[in-house]
């Protein structure tokens, strides 16, 4: 969407809102007189001092303020803009009109085009419409709408920073929403102070340890006017349910300090993630790919709190817009715990497969696999992208191979120079040594509880006269087994490729 500078308003507009700000509240807030930039307040002295314990802005930084119209930000922007010199950066305003509120959305844009245009200010105002609906989810929408628009300037170089204007008391309500809806570690750490984007560019929250009453008192010493949206009025929201019932509620009956408590331990939780992350490399970030698989073995031999974080990681990094739950691990770690085979299906059409070495994510209805086949000399080797594994055909000692895999090697001598590596199909039977008859590869593989993808993919080897060899996991047929006597022997193995 295109970014509207403030001269695209008509000039009357201007000059009208212009003077509203001079001579009288907007919405019934603020004393009606002139925005004057006084000495520094001591509200912007704790922020100066916020911003620089935190890192927020530096020098040179093209800053624009997130203006809704709202007391918040309307107080964001007036601190900002007395700390400018003091912070060598250079301030904008950014506003986006949902047009959620018909005129009065329109309002809010006309007010926040002339407090720019009252301060030689550059605006950046997108109009993002919305359909009104009746929960939060339209809060989330217009929240990803708001910072599309705000990773759009940082990208285009017009800005490095955009501030917003959360305050403590948003920061208790967001704690709150969270527990009440169920949440877990990272949940609790709140509201971040800064968000930073992939390519460049970041959003930073400066006022988290500003409570709104303050930010009022401010603008009403200033005399300067703010907008009331009348939705913050409005049950259906959950927030709004939070705010005026539920935060009262606590104030009343545990004190003033409820807020500044959970805001706390927001703080507390942050510190947390931020050492689980940095400190613990087990605990890795993933890349999205379907179907996803982890390691069993990654998740059994990790600690209770490590093993749910792993699982977390995994979930998120291919499931967007899930919201893992605590159950949803859980249930994960059972599976992972326990046999092959099993399977628990997961919102949004996803299940999860326990098969002999991971947990696999798909989709349901995803098609199985197609068929795979590759030519493997002896010796030599052949990487199978299905399975990221690489196959090899090595002519060895005897005594090299590992005991637990002897029963499987096959006798050079009575092999031809190639074989054929391909997933087993339909009807295809194999002799394991040391069992009574040759049995349907299904049958085996359902012998060890292997099923879908995995079970689909499982490798075979043949050969033209002596069909299949080599199986993946098995004994190798008797008749091909190497005799006591022969120490040159084939031994076919796998090795990881990714």
């Amino acid at each position: 969407m295109p970014v509207l500078q403030f001269q695209s308003l008509p000039t009357v507009v201007l000059a009208e809102f212009s003077a509203a700000l001079i001579a009288k509240p907007a919405t019934g807030t603020g004393k009606g007189a002139s925005c004057n930039i006084s000495p520094v307040h001591d509200l912007a002295e704790r922020l100066l001092k916020t911003i620089r314990k935190l890192g927020l802005i530096k020098a040179g930084d093209r800053v624009a303020a997130a203006v809704s119209g709202g007391a918040d930000s309307v107080a964001l922007f007036l601190l900002l803009l007395e700390l400018r010199s003091e912070l060598g950066i250079v301030l904008s305003i950014a506003h986006v009109n949902h047009e959620l509120r018909g005129a009065e959305s329109d309002a809010d844009e006309h007010f926040v085009t002339a407090l720019a245009h009252q301060h030689s200010l550059e605006l950046y105002a997108r109009k993002a419409p919305l359909n009104r609906g009746s929960d939060s989810g339209i809060e989330a929408a217009a929240r990803r709408l708001r910072y599309d628009f705000f990773q759009d300037l940082t990208r285009d170089g017009r800005v490095s920073n955009i501030a917003t204007a959360h305050t403590l008391d948003d920061q208790a309500e967001t704690l709150l929403l969270r527990i009440l809806r169920g949440t877990g570690i990272r949940g609790l750490s709140g509201i971040h102070p800064r968000i930073v984007f992939e390519d460049q560019g970041e959003v930073v929250r400066p006022l988290l340890s500003f409570r709104r009453s303050e930010l009022e008192t401010f603008l009403q010493e200033r005399d300067q006017p703010w907008r009331e949206d009348s939705s913050n009025r409005d049950l259906a929201f959950l927030r709004n349910r939070v705010r005026h019932r539920v935060l009262p509620l606590l104030k009343e009956d545990f004190g003033p300090g409820a807020a500044e408590n959970l805001a706390d331990l927001a703080e507390i939780v942050r510190a947390e993630e931020e050492h689980w992350e940095a400190g613990h490399p087990e605990i890795r970030k993933y890349d999205a790919s379907f179907p996803a698989k982890l390691g069993t073995i990654s998740i059994l031999t990790l600690s209770l709190a490590s093993q749910r974080r792993l699982i977390r990681e995994w979930l998120n990094a291919n499931l967007d817009e899930f919201a893992v739950s605590f159950r949803t691990i859980e249930e994960l770690r059972d599976l992972a715990f326990g046999p092959a085979g099993k399977k628990i299906e997961l919102p949004g059409g996803y299940f999860v497969r326990r098969t002999q070495r991971e947990l696999c994510l798909e989709r349901v209805g995803d098609a199985e696999p197609a068929n795979y086949e590759y030519h493997l000399a002896i010796p030599g080797g052949v990487e199978v992208p299905e399975l990221d594994i690489r196959l090899e055909a090595a002519l060895v000692e005897r005594e090299s191979v590992p005991q637990d895999e002897r029963q499987s090697l096959l006798d050079p001598a009575l092999l031809p120079s190639e074989l054929v590596v391909r997933n087993w199909r339909p009807g295809d039977r194999f002799w394991p040594a040391h069992t009574k008859e040759a049995k349907k590869v299904k049958e085996l593989l359902n012998d060890r509880h292997i099923a879908g993808a995995e079970k689909s993919d499982w490798p075979v080897a043949v050969a033209e006269g002596l069909g299949l060899l080599w199986m993946r996991g098995f004994s190798a047929p008797a008749a091909l087994q190497p005799s006591p006597g022969v120490n040159r022997v084939l031994w076919i193995h796998e090795t990881k490729t990714s």
